[in-house]
C-alpha cells in the first residue's frame, strides 16, 4: 500500500461557534504527531442536540471507513451537546470538560455555561478599536499613509516581500495594535540616514530579515527571472538593510523559519507593546 493509500485518522475541530479555538487548541497539540496522518475538519456552529447527533454520525462514518477511531477537539459550552458527542467512538476532547470544573474549584462558583463569549463582542468598545486597528494597518501599509505615523505603535521596515504586511494586518486583527509598514527601496538602503519618512519616528521602527535564499523563492513566485528576484539582487538588499538595522540601532527580527504568530509575540515583547483585552 503507497502512502496516498495509506488510511488517514480524521480529526475534527468542533464548536458552537466559529471553532477558531477548538483549531487552534487541537492544531497545537497535533504538530506533536506526524500530520500527514490526519484529515483535519473544521465543523462550526453545532449548538443544538439536532445538529450534534447529525455530525456524529458523520463523525462515526468515517472511522468505518478508515478503519480508525476519530479524535474530535471540542470547544462547546452545551452540556447536552457535549453529552451526545461523548456517547459516540470518537475520542472526545472537550476544552470545557477539562478546564471548567477546575476553575470552578477554585473560584468557588459556577460557571455562566454562556455560549460564544470566546470570540463574541464582549466589549464593543474594545472590538470597535479592533476594527480601528485593522483599518489603520490597511491604509498605512507598504509605505502608504506617512503622515499618520504618529499613531502607530510600530512601523515594520524591511525589503519588499518579507512579510511586512501580513504581520501588521494580524498585529492588528489579534492583538488590537496600530502597525503600519514601510518598504526599504533600492535608494533607502544605498544612503546611511534613515528614510526621510521614518527620521521623526525611530522608537517606533522595527526591522524584519529573511535568508536570502528564501527571498528569492518568495519573488520568483511573483516575478521569475527578473533582476528583482534575482538572488545577488535580493542578497545584496538584505545585508544593506541588516546593516542600516544595526547602524541606528533599530531592533530587528530574523523571520525565515517562523510563523506570523511568533513574528507578532516577538515584535511585542521587544517593543513592549500590550495586547488589548478582548
Amino acid at each position: 500500500m503507497t502512502n496516498s493509500d495509506t488510511p488517514k485518522r480524521s480529526i475534527f475541530f468542533l464548536s458552537d461557534r466559529t471553532g477558531i479555538t477548538a483549531e487552534t487548541l487541537g492544531a497545537t497539540l497535533l504538530t506533536q504527531f506526524d500530520e500527514t496522518q490526519f484529515k483535519q475538519s473544521t465543523l462550526p456552529f453545532i449548538n443544538t442536540p439536532e445538529k450534534a447527533r447529525s455530525v456524529l454520525e458523520y463523525i462515526e462514518h468515517t472511522g468505518k471507513m478508515s478503519g480508525l477511531q476519530p479524535i474530535v477537539f471540542s470547544t462547546t459550552v452545551s452540556e447536552e451537546v457535549r453529552d451526545i458527542l461523548r456517547s459516540g467512538g470518537a475520542l472526545f476532547l472537550d476544552l470545557f470538560d477539562t478546564f471548567v470544573p477546575q476553575l470552578e474549584g477554585a473560584l468557588e462558583t459556577k460557571s455562566s455555561h454562556r455560549v460564544g463569549r470566546a470570540h463574541g463582542i464582549s466589549n464593543e468598545d474594545v472590538y470597535e478599536s479592533r476594527i480601528d486597528a485593522m483599518n489603520f494597518a490597511l491604509t498605512h501599509d507598504d509605505g502608504v499613509g506617512e503622515n499618520g505615523y504618529h499613531k502607530a505603535q510600530v512601523i515594520l521596515v524591511a525589503p519588499s516581500r518579507c512579510g511586512k504586511t501580513p504581520v501588521s494586518i494580524y498585529l492588528a486583527m489579534q492583538h488590537g495594535v496600530y502597525a503600519a509598514n514601510y518598504p526599504l527601496t533600492e535608494e533607502d538602503l544605498e544612503g546611511r540616514a534613515l528614510p526621510r519618512a521614518l527620521k521623526d519616528h525611530k522608537d517606533k521602527l522595527y526591522g524584519l530579515w529573511i535568508n536570502p535564499e528564501r527571498l528569492h523563492q518568495i519573488r520568483s513566485e511573483r516575478r521569475r527571472g527578473s533582476q528583482y528576484a534575482a538572488l545577488p539582487q535580493v542578497s545584496y538588499e538584505l545585508r544593506q538593510a541588516e546593516a542600516l538595522y544595526k547602524r541606528h540601532g533599530l531592533p530587528f527580527a530574523e523571520t525565515t523559519n517562523k510563523s506570523i504568530e511568533e513574528i507578532a509575540t516577538m515584535i511585542m515583547q521587544d517593543k513592549n507593546i500590550r495586547r488589548r483585552s478582548f
